[in-house]
This record gives C-alpha cells, sequence and structure tokens, in this order.
C-alpha cells in the first residue's frame, strides 16, 4: 500500500494471500517447475469487502519442469489495486533443482520482469486541491524488477526463503517537493509446511508464512488443513494481530483443484468491513501415463 506524507513515505507493500501455500510461486521463483507437471494457477482476493478503495488482486501463473526435471521455468501476473493506486507485474521465472536424495531436492530460482505503476488522484478526497503533491497523476511508470529464492523440499515437508522484488523502486516524487516520495522497499518471505499422517485417510499440514519489511513489524501467519480422503481439505488460518480465518478446498478431478478462503480482522478495523474473500482454481496437466496417485499438500 502507498501513503503519502509530508516526508518521506514508504510505499508499496506486496499483496498478501492467505492462501499462499496453492500461490507459492507469486513469492519465491524457486517454485517453478517443482511440482512435476505443467501447473497454471489463478487467483482473486478481495481484502475488507465494504470499504471505498480496498485492495483487490489477481494473480495467473504458470510453471513447468523441463530438462527431466532438472529445471523449470514459468511465468507470473500479480494486478494489485488499492485505492487510486493500480500496479501490475509481470515476471518470467527460471529454477534450477538439484536432488539431495532419492526424495527430496532443493531448488534455487529468479525471476525478472517489470512493473506498471499508476496514480489517479481524482480517487481521492483532497483538503487542498491545490496542493502540489496530488497535481499531476502518474500514468503507466514502468520499473524493472528482479527476485530470488530457495527452497528445499519433498512429498512431506517444504522450506522456503525469498526476495521476490530486490531493486529499490521510486515510484512517485511529488512536483516541487522532493519530500513526498513513495519508495517500494525488499520484503523478505520464510514459509514452512509439513504433512503428517493421522490414518490412512486423513493428513495434517501445518504451515507458517513469515514476511520482513524493514520499517514494518514482521508479519507471520500461521495456518492449519486437514486433507480428507486425499480429496476434500478444510482448514484454519491466523495473522499475528491482523486477522482468524477459514479456508476450504476440493480437488475436482487429477488436474482441478478450487479452493476459497474467508478472513475476518481482529483488529479495530473488523468494525468497518465485511472481512477479506479468495478463490483460487489450479489446473495440471498430467502425462498419459502418469497419474495424481496421491496430491501435494503444497
Amino acid at each position: 500500500m502507498v501513503a503519502f506524507t509530508s516526508s518521506t513515505a514508504i510505499g508499496q507493500q506486496d499483496p498478501s494471500f492467505t492462501q499462499y501455500m496453492y500461490n507459492t510461486m507469486t513469492i519465491n521463483p524457486a517454485y517453478a517447475g517443482t511440482r512435476d507437471v505443467l501447473s497454471a494457477n489463478l487467483l482473486y482476493r478481495s481484502q475488507w469487502i465494504g470499504i471505498k478503495g480496498a485492495p483487490q488482486t489477481q494473480t495467473l501463473t504458470l510453471h513447468s519442469p523441463i530438462s527431466d526435471g532438472q529445471m523449470g521455468l514459468g511465468f507470473n501476473v500479480i494486478n494489485d489495486q488499492i485505492g487510486p493506486v493500480s500496479e501490475t507485474k509481470v515476471n518470467g521465472t527460471y529454477s534450477y533443482i538439484l536432488p539431495i536424495d532419492r526424495y527430496t531436492s532443493i531448488s534455487f530460482g529468479i525471476n525478472a520482469g517489470a512493473e506498471l505503476f499508476n496514480i489517479d488522484f481524482s480517487e481521492l478526497n483532497i483538503f487542498d486541491e491545490q496542493d502540489a503533491s496530488f497535481q499531476n497523476n502518474v500514468d503507466n511508470k514502468i520499473s524493472p524488477q528482479v527476485g530470488l529464492g530457495a527452497m528445499i523440499y519433498n512429498d512431506l515437508f517444504y522450506v522456503s526463503l525469498s526476495a521476490p522484488r530486490i531493486l529499490r523502486t521510486e515510484y512517485y516524487e511529488a512536483e516541487n517537493n522532493s519530500n513526498t516520495v513513495a519508495r517500494s522497499r525488499v520484503h523478505y518471505y520464510l514459509t514452512a509446511g509439513y504433512v503428517f499422517d493421522v490414518n490412512d485417510n486423513i493428513r495434517f499440514k501445518p504451515s507458517i508464512l513469515s514476511r520482513y519489511v524493514s520499517g514494518s513489524p514482521l508479519r507471520l501467519d500461521v495456518s492449519a488443513n486437514f486433507l480428507i480422503n486425499d480429496q476434500f481439505s478444510i482448514g484454519a488460518s491466523y495473522r499475528l494481530s491482523s486477522s482468524y480465518g477459514i479456508m476450504t478446498s476440493y480437488q475436482i478431478s487429477d488436474a482441478l483443484l478450487a479452493g476459497v478462503s474467508y478472513d475476518r480482522d481482529s483488529s479495530e478495523l473488523r468494525n468497518f468491513n465485511d472481512g477479506t474473500f479468495e478463490i483460487f482454481l489450479r489446473f495440471e496437466l498430467f502425462k498419459k501415463y502418469r497419474k495424481m496417485y496421491t496430491p501435494r499438500f503444497f
């Protein structure tokens, strides 16, 4: 989110996702190709329903292994709208995958692309319409971006470390007011999860996501999901000092997985919105001779 003040403003936080475990490539390029199939994911998130100008985010990711699974290639698009600010990120991703043993691998990834940034000040209620800080919109400002990541994983666990945007970008500087500035900062992500077999029909997976941004409090997301009969999952999530929610997904077929989540704020903001809604759809293309016997949980 971009903030403007009479002094330097720290801006443009990366969007948050409740179902990050199904949308990993948006935060870590090392995820590309690690599912061993061609995988496409669509996600829509509407945050703080009922508040005008509240964040809305759409993502599209596509990735596949190449070279007999030793590498991965991918592509992702993130479109983020927050009040007068809209941003679209387009990235290509590449990963190199090294087996550690028969079951476990480590993947290193890089993404490179561009961000398209816009601000329309006519969407704001400006106290002083003559304020020079709000006289000139930002139209289609293009900035390059690069990200890095690593992930160690097998069918039962994963640990992921990434910084999807490492170039510091200055999005906006008000004319005749060099102190009114919006800049991005590097976001560092650490995610992890593990799958426990409760019995033959139920699997349990707790997972965490931690995000660190200089100048902001550490963010910690904790979630827990149960997978029932390798087809239906249900769980809960908690974002430290922010929100709590429920999530569910259904494996419609070997190729198609759909899921939804709903969050409620735990802060005073809960009195001013109707929660946050998220939906995703994942399609995977399996080779004819290869069926999905047990769906991987991440």
